[in-house]
């Protein structure tokens, strides 16, 4: 493998950009210790981490430990440092048992390091794994993280990981009047970047608060492009158990804002759907009480559906497309159609708008629909090329 390796520093950002060959394994940053561990000698570091964070077979915290970096505290993201809460879940401030540094959820009220948080940091480290899709709330948190680096006057510094969901970008582009902690930017539901090319373009796009950067540092993967098909070595939270849940994820996600069920409590979320009331009988699965999803919706109750588990998943990857097919099955099949999408509009914060809840039931095409974008996706895809780090 040839490496090559460029420096770049404009303004307040620094970003290291690798150039390599790509043919072998992809290597995560983390994976890559001789490219950020001398930014770390001598720092006092607060990290933002969770159970996905690995680095040479074992957990970051504990890998920067061993080698002498002053890790401080820990800032855990949605489902908390180890992974294990449910989507939604309040978790508290806590201690890692295993090292004794304070964890500090940024999830619930408290999404943004404070001043207070930040006390006695030299730089920020962010190491964890995304899907790559816009409602996955880590992204937020990397948002907040790099606004409070720059309001704080902190460096941070990013380990790239890939995206298994990298090699297509679609869907409806967010509008700012739908911003909220699943969507913060004018991006598309899949939106084709590695989450360190992502934060470049947060940075560069003057997304962040107030006027000005944060001092960035991207540190590059290995052996990696858009086209890579990566199989994720842990599940990137507890709902997405394997790789099918991970591609099927961007298009089943939807119906997390209506009454059908995506299979949570199930050994197959995000790899089934249905209700109790879909029209159609052929299968069924019965949600119940299990780690990561204690309330799941129809707990204890048959719902009918559809049973994706079997798919080609990897054919289907090929298509490159948001399936948009399954919401519209689901509302053929709902006898309720006013009942269908939830009245809290939850559909609307996921897809970014208004439009596609009401092209749904409006009963458009797909060919209309996927029209409907097209504009948009072509400016994203322009401002897009502009960060990316991969081929």
């Amino acid at each position: 493998m040839h490496l090559i390796k460029k420096l770049y520093k404009h303004s307040f950002v620094l970003i290291l950009l690798t150039t390599v060959l790509f043919s072998g394994k992809i290597i995560p940053a983390a994976e890559q210790p001789d490219l950020y561990l001398p930014l770390l000698k001598d720092k006092r570091i607060a990290l933002v981490v969770n159970h996905s964070s690995l680095a040479r077979k074992g957990h970051l915290v504990d890998f920067l430990l061993k080698r002498g970096i002053k890790v401080q505290k820990i800032f855990a993201p949605e489902h908390g440092f180890r992974g294990k809460a449910d989507a939604g879940a309040h978790v508290k401030n806590s201690r890692d048992t295993q090292t004794g540094l304070p964890i500090i959820s940024l999830y619930g009220k408290h999404k943004k390091p404070t001043k207070r948080d930040l006390e006695g940091i030299d730089l920020i480290l962010f190491d964890i794994q995304d899907v790559g899709v816009r409602f996955y709330t880590y992204l937020s948190t990397l948002h907040y993280i790099m606004e409070a680096g720059k309001e704080a006057q902190l460096p941070v510094i990013v380990l790239d990981r890939p995206n298994p969901n990298g090699h297509y970008i679609d869907g409806p582009l967010l509008q700012k009047k739908y911003r909220s902690f699943v969507g913060l930017h004018p991006v598309p539901v899949v939106y084709g970047m590695t989450i360190g090319e992502y934060a470049k373009m947060i940075n560069g796009e003057g997304w962040l608060k107030g006027s000005g950067k944060v001092q960035l540092t991207v540190v590059p993967l290995a052996n990696y492009t858009h086209r890579s098909f990566y199989s994720l070595p842990v599940k990137p939270s507890p709902n997405l158990p394997n790789d099918r849940a991970v591609a099927l994820y961007p298009s089943l996600a939807f119906f997390e804002g209506t009454v059908v069920s995506a299979g949570r409590g199930t050994k197959k979320p995000f790899q089934l759907y249905g209700a109790p009331r879909y029209q159609l009988k052929k299968f069924y699965f019965v949600p119940r009480s299990r780690p990561g999803a204690h309330s799941p919706k129809f707990k204890g109750k048959r719902c009918y559906g559809v049973d994706l588990s079997k798919t080609d998943f990897k054919k289907d990857r090929m298509t490159q497309r948001l399936n948009l097919s399954y919401l519209q099955d689901a509302y053929a099949n709902y006898p309720d159609k006013k009942g269908f999408f939830l009245k809290n509009r939850f559909m609307d914060s996921l897809s970014g708008s208004d439009q596609l809840r009401k092209q749904i039931t409006s009963g458009a095409s797909k060919e209309t629909i996927r029209k409907s974008w097209e504009k948009d996706l072509e400016e994203f895809k322009k401002i897009r090329k502009k960060y990316l780090l991969y081929p």
